[in-house]
C-alpha cells in the first residue's frame, strides 16, 4: 500500500505567529522562521503599515484573520 502525502488546502484564518512562519519556512526552527517572517514584513511598508492601522499591534502572539489576509496577498500562499 503507498503512502501518499495529502496536502490540505491553506485556509485563512486566525494563526499563531510561530504556527504561520513554520508554515511559510517549514525547514527552519521556530525562531528563526519567526524572525524571517517579521523581516518580510517590516521591509514592506504598505504591508505593515496595513497590518498594524487597526487594533492588533505587533506584540501580539497571533496574526488575525485579515492580518494574514494581507500576508497571502502579498506573500502568497505557504
Amino acid at each position: 500500500m503507498e503512502n501518499h502525502c495529502i496536502e490540505e488546502p491553506f485556509v485563512i484564518r486566525s494563526y499563531s505567529k510561530s504556527e504561520l512562519a513554520h508554515l511559510y519556512n517549514p525547514d527552519m526552527p521556530i525562531v528563526p522562521a519567526m524572525r524571517k517572517m517579521r523581516y518580510w514584513i517590516s521591509r514592506n511598508p504598505d504591508l505593515h503599515k496595513a497590518m498594524y492601522q487597526a487594533a492588533e499591534s505587533p506584540g501580539d502572539h497571533r496574526y488575525t484573520r485579515r492580518q494574514v489576509r494581507l500576508i497571502v496577498n502579498t506573500l502568497g500562499e505557504p
